[in-house]
């Protein structure tokens, strides 16, 4: 590296300090890549430029890492820190090349002759800016030039220095690399090569494809032969002329299309980091790296979050931009197309999406063929597969449309591997949870406006911490090559294809990822005391117990992980109590006796939507503690039995997926007779004795199943007592049936008012054969439905289940 440009950069040092404002990723890069700060280090950039040297100084100073500018002594001699991969342009000149070759050579050349150096070479992508630029654009002095001159350098610094991206990467071996390789002159120039590749996924990753112009898109849209066919059609079947059905196309594009504009994201940052941090103590990300690898490995990612509240558009694109990715194009309901919330969201990158294609064959091929062109171009894409918030807490049924989409659009011939990210969202306060309850008794849903975000807006105070888990990926070429081994020849770039294994394969695709999003859980303060108070009748405990309890949870979770990438929280049970009532989600009251917890009738309802977005974690144990209850001596083998014969009905409505239930069931087992919970004796287990803490705290687990298996007892006694019945007729009555216990128990939970809950079970029953459908489509029971009923029936309180029979002659019709 030149003398002058260390000088040059020296200089830069306080001039450019007003004009750089960065975001780094990782933010501790030292703990996040695992580098040892006692074997050398060496940086690799892309561009020899004074600014750039001053700006990676400041960022390395500000992290305590070592400085670029300075020399590595290896042996005696002394090395330049930073390698730059190429020279910038010259206004007039022919621009020369850096010394990177050679000083990457004799680096390698320097590990061959003492392997023990074992430096590291750590690539630092920096982005004047993250704009991705437009396609056919000569705004090349914005950022979009490759290695621009001093006076361009100049402008992207004034006009783009505010929004830069310092990106640190995994250490490269120098010592592995020499080893492997060689120090020949060859091998230098592989790891420049390796690096220049890697600096433009970098940048390809940060800033997205580059925009293609709207009008521009439009017309390939309509010029596309399967759009053509749909206008013809369209034509055809309403009697219309070709021009006109060409003009109704152009305005359901107008309707579907995203405006993606850098300069709203920019905005969008700064806005919602002030946002967050006058909504949130904080946001959790977990896993981001695994993100950042994908991005990195050139992929397509296809987000898939669950959905629980309107914030997830924003929260989302938000960390993942704060990841140092560009932000995806988000589908979103057409119901949020309203003023001014509508043209804002356009342009930070989402298209609208209508709840229903039924009916309507041209926009059913518009809204496919633009889905097409943005995997085509290489967007990563959003999109909620439930369709809809969920009211209760719990993951809704997916819907298949988009996926079904997806894997259309792969079968159109996309390059580049397509993996979906499924998106665990939670949060200690939804914003909209007060009207979730309203709507599930039948308020009807509120119509989005501005008003509405102008109180949601006037109420903003601390609502906790929110949380992003990313879980496991999907790639899709891996997936369908493993259920579909042919599915290549079923390419077309031209033709929509559905071939006769797409449904099937969506489905189950669908399934898993709901799955995986319920393995990235997040627990924390707010759903584990709700966990802990709604299992009491009077939804209070004293201090002492709520604190044990949540102990014996987070330490089950520990001891017997539902899945590795569930996440709790650091704090102690106490630390969580107190973040509690600083949010005033939870009520404290003391008396001579000491300090009780509880909840208000109003709080206990809501709080009932945080514990389902954890119910399934704790699901499978609860049914153990019930069994043991319930039913005294009970062995290893029956308490199996019941589990497996609940668990596929439990899976269908709670997403869960176990590799194994003997071996979770036999861990669960050790793990609540290590804390007291359960005695064994000899082969069988039974529960402690009653009064005492063991049983006390097995019955608050225990409760965490009552309100399954009680909707699970509605419809199986209602199959087996009133005979066969239509299926609407069934799922009528179970609700109905609901209502009743509501009111008779005092019973305070939302999905009791969710009617598509008792459809899915309806759905469960039939899928693994506990009903059947005569000739006249109705449903009725086999003799293994009755075998469940009586199984869940001895899960259940006495009480409870005299109330269901007793009601039952009169639900019937």
């Amino acid at each position: 590296m030149l003398q002058p440009v260390k000088l040059f950069a020296a200089l830069l040092k306080w001039p450019l300090w007003p004009l750089l404002k960065y975001k780094v990723v990782p933010e501790q890069p030292v703990e996040e890549l695992a580098l040892d700060k006692n074997r050398p280090l060496f940086y690799v950039c892309t561009t020899e430029s004074a600014a750039d040297l001053a700006a990676i100084r400041r960022v390395c100073a500000a992290l305590d890492l070592p400085d670029p500018a300075a020399n590595v002594n290896l042996n005696g001699t002394e090395h330049p820190r930073t390698l730059f991969l190429e020279k910038p342009h010259t206004l007039v000149f022919k621009r020369g090349k850096t010394t990177a070759l050679e000083q990457g050579r004799e680096l390698l050349q320097a590990h061959l002759q003492d392997p023990a150096l074992n430096a590291q070479l750590v690539p630092v992508a920096l982005l004047w800016g993250r704009a991705p630029g437009k396609e056919n654009s000569i705004k090349w002095l914005l950022g979009e030039a490759h290695a621009p001159n001093w006076l361009a350098k100049l402008l992207i610094v004034l006009i783009s220095g505010r929004h830069s991206l310092v990106r640190f990467s995994r250490a490269v071996s120098l010592q592995q690399m020499a080893a492997q390789f060689g120090a020949e002159t060859a091998t230098a120039h592989k790891l420049l090569r390796m690096s220049r590749f890697h600096f433009y996924r970098q940048r390809l990753a940060a800033t997205g494809p580059k925009l293609v112009n709207r009008a521009q898109l439009f017309n390939s849209l309509l010029a596309a032969p399967a759009l053509k066919k749909a206008i013809d059609d369209e034509a055809k079947s309403k009697r219309i002329s070709v021009k006109a059905a060409r003009l109704e196309a152009r305005k359901l594009l107008l309707e579907i299309a995203a405006d993606y504009r850098a300069s709203t994201l920019r905005v969008g940052d700064r806005v919602l980091r002030w946002l967050w941090h006058k909504l949130y103590t904080g946001i959790k990300v977990n896993n981001a790296d695994m993100l950042r690898d994908l991005a990195q490995k050139g992929h397509e990612i296809v987000y898939v979050p669950c959905h629980r509240s309107h914030m997830d558009y924003l929260l989302l694109s938000y960390v993942i931009y704060q990841q140092g990715l560009a932000p995806p194009h988000i589908a979103a309901g057409i119901n949020l197309n309203f003023w001014p919330a509508g043209p804002i969201f356009r342009r930070g990158g989402a298209f609208f999406i209508r709840r229903s294609f039924s009916g309507n064959k041209l926009y059913s091929a518009v809204f496919r063929e633009y889905l097409c062109q943005l995997f085509s171009k290489g967007y990563s894409i959003k999109y909620y597969s439930e369709g809809g918030r969920s009211r209760t807490g719990r993951l809704l049924q997916p819907k298949t449309g988009m996926l079904a989409m997806t894997l259309q659009s792969m079968l159109r011939g996309i390059e580049r591997p397509v993996t979906l990210v499924p998106v665990y969202l939670g949060y200690e306060h939804v914003m909209e949870v007060n009207t979730y309850l309203r709507e599930l008794k039948g308020s009807g849903k509120q119509k989005e406006s501005a008003w509405g975000v102008l109180k949601a807006i006037r109420n903003l105070r601390d609502y906790g911490y929110g949380y992003v888990n990313f879980g496991e990926p999907v790639t899709l070429n891996n997936y369908l090559s493993q259920q579909v081994p042919d599915w290549k020849q079923n390419i077309h770039p031209l033709e929509v294809q559905k071939p006769q294994w797409l449904n099937p394969v969506v489905a189950q695709l669908a399934e898993q990822m709901m799955q995986r999003i319920n393995q990235a859980a997040a627990l924390n303060s707010i759903n584990l005391i709700a966990l802990c108070l709604l299992a009491t009748d009077k939804h209070t405990l004293t201090r002492a117990e709520l604190a044990e309890q949540i102990s014996f949870y987070l330490e089950l979770q520990r001891s017997v992980p539902y899945h590795h990438q569930i996440t709790q929280p650091q704090d102690t049970a106490e630390q969580l109590i107190d973040h509690a009532l600083s949010l005033r989600k939870v009520g404290q009251h003391n008396d001579s006796f000491g300090q009780l917890i509880s909840l208000n009738d109003d709080n206990a309802i809501l709080l009932s939507y945080y514990r389902n977005n954890i119910l399934h974690v704790f699901m499978l144990p609860a049914i153990i503690a019930s069994a043991i209850l319930h039913q005294r001596n009970l062995s290893l083998a029956q308490l199996t039995a019941i589990v497996q014969q609940l668990y596929p009905l439990l899976q269908q409505e709670l997403f869960l997926q176990i590799s194994s239930v003997e071996t979770y069931c036999a861990a669960i087992l050790q793990q609540l007779t290590a804390s007291g919970l359960a005695e064994q004796h000899g082969d069988n287990y039974r529960a402690p004795v009653q009064h005492s803490k063991g049983y006390f705290m097995l019955s608050l687990l225990a409760h965490n199943a009552e309100h399954t298996l009680q909707r699970y007892a509605m419809v199986l006694q209602l199959v087996t007592s009133q005979g066969p019945q239509s299926r609407s007729e069934l799922e009528k009555h179970s609700h109905e049936l609901a209502q009743r216990l509501l009111q008779l128990h005092g019973i305070t939970a939302p999905e009791y008012y969710d009617k598509q809950l008792f459809a899915t079970l309806v759905n469960a029953l039939k899928d693994n054969g506990y009903t059947h459908t005569d000739e006249h489509s109705r449903v009725s029971a086999t003799a293994q439905l009755h075998q469940l009923n009586d199984t869940v029936s001895q899960l259940l309180r006495n009480e409870v289940v005299q109330s269901i029979h007793s009601i039952l002659p009169a639900t019937a019709s």
